[in-house]
């Protein structure tokens, strides 16, 4: 099985925090559509590989028009093997959902949303430069959940500065009021050569308090653990059965193609992305050119990629499963350096896997790269 990731780098406005790539003006909208679907047809290996998943990020994919997403859409779809019951989303901003464009989309046949609320708080929403208001963040999920969205995600952001304990507490149970099934969580990050770097550094800007944040991502996992959902991985938590199938499939090293400018693949042996720039992308495409760019994984790379990515999920670092892979030698290194975050109650080893305690979770990265093998 595999799945496919769609770019489409196009939004309203620059929030500050972001470092992904996108532009905020719409002039090479046409080109940039045309240029995707002429990447979808010199994609190798397409005919190939079951898709189970279909994902259309950005930027904001709600921003194009519904005859622009079913180009897209009717493209994969004759091109690729989707399997029956796939999951298709598209990511949206609340200032992009109404009835008639919640309606279009399921008529398209997306069956999932993910929702870029971030705060149902006004000032935080203004701090962050967000293109929609604390009214449209409450109003999108009623749209969604009556245009029959059953399965949706939303976006929080915690860790920002003047967001008390008090007011991140209220974001979460107004998510879990309306039983929002799915909830991805993050700490704000200072990225460099974003507008919020700048301004931090300018002192325009409060800079990001690490305790502020630990102390608000330990609330989130009290918290939502208290109303049922499943911490299934770091950032992300889902009512029982409700998981994100695409994302899942990244923290399982599944294969997917990357369509669009700045979109990443991966085929188990080698990492692929595209060109982040608009006009060169369009330009490569019309010439009948993909953009991109390829690094074979060496066996250490991909025994530290597995061991990442595994860790950040609920159920841990199969240790066995890894034993059979890379031999003895490699995963007895493994768990002796593991050692100290078990004696420090950062780690558990249950059932031959090692997984995260919820004060392991603070240091997850860290822990991590302990774990990597060196060459």
């Amino acid at each position: 099985m595999a799945g496919i990731y769609v770019h489409i780098p196009f939004c309203r406005k620059a929030c500050h925090y972001c470092n992904f790539h996108f532009s905020t003006t719409l002039k090479l909208k046409n080109g940039l559509v045309n240029a995707l679907l002429k990447e979808i047809d010199l994609t190798p290996g397409k005919e190939l590989a079951p898709v189970e998943t279909v994902y259309l990020g950005g930027g904001t994919p709600s921003l194009l028009e519904p005859s622009e997403l079913a180009s897209i859409l009717d493209r994969i779809r004759s091109s690729f093997q989707i399997l029956p019951g796939a999951e298709f989303t598209l990511e949206a901003n609340p200032d992009d959902i109404s009835a008639a464009s919640a309606a279009a989309w399921r008529e398209l046949g997306f069956n999932r949303l993910s929702i870029g609320i971030q705060s149902f708080r006004e000032q935080d929403l203004r701090w962050m430069n967000r293109a929609h208001d604390a009214d449209q963040a409450r109003e999108a999920i009623e749209i969604i959940m009556a245009a029959g969205f059953a399965d949706h995600s939303i976006d929080l952001i915690y860790g920002v500065p003047g967001l008390d304990d008090a007011a991140w507490l209220e974001n979460l149970e107004r998510a879990i009021a309306l039983r929002v099934p799915h909830i991805s969580a993050y700490g704000l990050t200072v990225e460099p050569e974003t507008a919020l770097e700048k301004m931090i550094r300018l002192k325009k800007k409060e800079d990001v308090d690490a305790d502020h944040q630990a102390r608000q991502y330990l609330m989130a996992m009290d918290r939502l653990e208290q109303a049922g959902y499943e911490h299934y991985e770091i950032s992300n938590w889902a009512l029982p059965g409700r998981r994100s199938r695409h994302n899942s499939s990244y923290w399982k090293g599944i294969p997917y193609f990357g369509i669009g400018p700045s979109a990443h693949a991966y085929d188990g042996n080698a990492r692929r992305w595209n060109i982040a720039h608009n006009q060169r992308y369009i330009e490569a495409l019309e010439k009948g050119e993909r953009p991109v760019t390829e690094e074979q994984l060496t066996p250490v790379q991909r025994f530290n990629e597995t061991v990442m990515i595994a860790l950040r999920t609920m159920e841990g670092i199969d240790v066995k499963a890894l034993r059979v892979e890379w031999g003895d030698a490699a995963i007895d290194e493994m768990m002796d350096s593991a050692g100290a975050f078990l004696q420090k109650g950062q780690l558990l080893y249950i059932d031959d896997r090692l997984i995260l305690t919820k004060a392991g979770k603070l240091f997850a990265d860290g822990i991590a790269a302990s774990l990597f093998r060196e060459g």
